[in-house]
């Protein structure tokens, strides 16, 4: 059989291009090159968007995108864009917004029809080559196009102008600032939005789909930590219970898949993406810290085993996703047969997982369009190991130790596999996340190989992911690194940088995190109305300058970069930080107020806002045990609106924070480890005593 001529994505560094570079469309990448074809040759620009390990890109290109005789009527009709929306978020989030003020949904893969000077007049998702189900497919609507390109172009044009008008005028109102101040009853008014959306009998939040949303679980946390309500703890122990033992996590190799296409968590739409391993594995963590489950805290180290093993580069970044699909079939890397099972285990063990699992000799796993069992399943569990244990009359650790033993055995057996195609992209944004759960799973587990993927990635990131002044790209891989940062490449990092000095006390990371967010400040501030926009100020102009305040897969620049400065200001004595902060909120109170449980990481800031607050310094010698002691006890309790700083006892570090309630520098008391505890802005005595230390934080050890 001849190979395929490539097209121009051949010389692309993103997977995603390059799985449509053999196409027989004439894909162009995103540029200036491929617009000014299209106004030469006055054609439409059919734009495509998606990502690597999305299943129904993958469809969409199987279908249509690889067959002739549609990528001969898109070559006739088109000059065709690709667009990786990991790569470019830029274009993504303005195009997808696009697609939800036509259509009134959004999803990958997105198809967008543009003039050739990008303003948009026709959205889409995915699109089947031949019409079904009242959806329109290739076939049909590329001719309905070129017919009413041909003879109702004025048409187009006019749909085209009346979307611009309502995007900018809906990037200007979101981007103005309201003048007011979020109170108490929002965040109250976000906790009672959440319980009215909790699944009581499933946890989690809504129906299906139904996504983890970890963000959401973190405030609930800090929420139920202030006021004592119990229904806080319990949606929080409910939904990740419900998720551990699920098929969407992955009981044999680790780690959460993206979400789950059912109530009850059984049945996952299977990529894995680094942004989810991180925010449920610092939510994990979190409950652990807060309320002492032991399996929390088993699910959030298995998490990141599977991140040490499966997605980091060896040079210390890490990678960005699994897929789904292997050879076309979605799912089948992670599924098993009952005789899969008995073939590769004892008969004691295979009962074991079957029992435990909830497999069925017919399989418990449907194809989706036609709902027919396969034969395969997915292991789930419905209860507890004690539970089943008891059942048995069995002891808990023996049960616990078998299943080990046949876990090890089947992941095994599944390396040899045809494995998921691997994104082995490394994105800033998503690298930041991933610090920043390392580095905070490592401060709570006493884990330090943790901490050392941790300052690995940042290092990488440092040398090969900003120019030489210090600016930082959005994307490496393949020895190149590439696009300007955007608002959520430098709030996530220093979220990440925020947490690793709270967990080495290496000042250069807090140092780190304090230059990054001026940088962040000088290119992304909006110094007429606040807060922050997603591109830098000399970024390509797409459509529209926008911002955003809301929560999606995981929380906004915005959200982050508010919280980051109110950690800030509070480590160093800033208070231009906290004013930039208010000034956020200020920003977003009309859409913050509306909807407030869609801005959960918002309601974390705010909860750090309305108090108790803390700052705590701790000076002393690390080489001695009550230095250690002392930092030991303030890393392991879930005390969350606070900030920790260290000085080594009789060492002068302005860099690190100036307190003019202190004696500068802060001297520690008869030689011994000394803590100052400030509580909204008001400090106190320091003591030598770890108790006092505990009273004045309103904790116990």
């Amino acid at each position: 059989m001849t190979k395929r001529a490539a097209n121009r994505l051949l010389f692309e560094k993103s997977p995603y291009l390059l799985q449509h570079a053999y196409n027989p469309v004439d894909w162009h990448p995103w540029g200036a090159a491929a617009f000014a074809k299209a106004a030469r040759e006055e054609k439409p620009v059919f734009l495509s968007i998606g990502y690597s390990t999305c299943h129904w890109c993958h469809v969409m290109e199987r279908e249509s995108f690889e067959d002739p005789e549609v990528a001969q009527l898109l070559n006739e009709t088109f000059v065709c864009i690709k667009v990786d929306r990991e790569e470019r978020p830029d274009i993504d989030r303005i195009y997808m917004r696009v697609c939800q003020l036509m259509t009134g949904s959004g999803g990958w893969p997105l198809t967008i029809l543009l003039l050739p000077d990008k303003r948009p007049f026709f959205a889409a998702t995915y699109i089947p080559r031949e019409s079904r189900f009242g959806r329109m497919g290739m076939r049909e609507l590329i001719p309905r196009v070129k017919e009413a390109w041909s003879t109702r172009r004025d048409d187009l044009e006019r749909a085209a102008e009346k979307s611009l008008v309502v995007l900018r005028r809906g990037a200007t109102e979101s981007g103005l600032a309201q003048g007011e101040d979020l109170d108490a009853t929002t965040v109250d008014a976000a906790y009672l939005a959440l319980v009215d959306a909790f699944d009581e009998r499933y946890g989690g939040f809504g129906r299906a789909p139904k996504f983890p949303s970890p963000h959401r679980l973190r405030f609930l946390l800090r929420y139920w930590k202030r006021t004592g309500k119990e229904q806080a703890r319990r949606m929080v122990e409910q939904t990740l219970q419900a998720m551990r033992r699920g098929g969407i996590y992955d009981h044999v190799g680790f780690g959460f898949h993206r979400y789950a296409t059912d109530r009850q968590w059984h049945v996952p739409h299977f990529e894995k993406m680094l942004y989810d391993q991180a925010m449920l594995a610092m939510a994990y963590v979190e409950a652990y810290q807060a309320l002492g489950n032991e399996e929390d805290k088993e699910t959030a180290c298995e998490i990141l085993t599977y991140i040490l093993r499966d997605l980091t580069d060896p040079t210390g970044g890490f990678y960005s996703a699994e897929d789904a699909d292997v050879a076309g079939e979605e799912g089948q890397f992670y599924l098993w047969t009952a005789d899969e099972i008995r073939q590769w285990l004892p008969t004691d063990q295979a009962d074991l997982v079957r029992d435990v699992f909830n497999m069925e000799k017919n399989g418990n796993f449907e194809e989706g369009s036609t709902r027919r069992k396969t034969g395969k399943n997915i292991l789930h569990r419905t209860t507890s190991l004690k539970k089943l244990a008891d059942e048995q009359n069995v002891p808990l650790a023996e049960l616990t130790a078998a299943w080990e033993r046949a876990r090890e055995t089947l992941f095994t057996a599944r390396e040899r596999r045809a494995h998921p195609h691997k994104d082995d992209k490394i994105l800033a944004d998503w690298n930041g996340l991933m610090i920043a759960a390392l580095a905070k799973a490592s401060r709570i587990v006493n884990e330090d190989t943790y901490v050392d993927a941790a300052t690995g990635a940042v290092q990488f990131i440092d040398e090969h992911m900003r120019d030489s002044q210090g600016r930082l790209f959005h994307r490496y891989r393949d020895g190149e690194a590439a696009i300007p940062g955007f608002l959520n490449d430098y709030a996530f990092l220093v979220w990440g940088l925020i947490e690793l000095y709270e967990t080495t006390f290496d000042v250069k990371y807090l140092q780190h995190a304090i230059a990054l967010t001026d940088e962040m400040i000088h290119r992304f501030w909006d110094d007429e109305h606040g807060s922050f926009y997603f591109t830098a100020d000399d970024a390509e102009n797409v459509l529209v300058r926008d911002k955003e305040i809301d929560d999606g897969a995981y929380p906004s620049g915005n959200a982050v970069a508010a919280l980051n400065l109110l950690h800030l200001a509070r480590m160093t004595g800033n208070p231009a930080y906290e004013a930039k902060a208010a000034q956020i909120f200020q920003t977003f109170t009309t859409s913050i107020s509306q909807a407030p449980a869609a801005h959960s990481h918002v309601m974390i800031a705010l909860e750090f806002i309305r108090g108790p607050a803390y700052e705590v310094v701790v000076v002393g010698d690390r080489r001695q045990d009550d230095t250690n002691n002392m930092l030991n006890v303030l890393k392991r309790l879930f005390i969350p609106n606070k900030v920790v700083l260290f000085r080594p006892a009789h060492e002068e570090r302005p860099e690190i924070a100036r307190y003019a309630e202190f004696t500068n520098p802060l001297s520690s008391i008869e030689g011994k480890a000394t803590a100052y505890v400030c509580r909204n802005y008001e400090c106190h005595l320091p003591t030598t005593n770890i108790d006092e230390m505990l009273r004045l934080l309103d904790a116990t050890a």
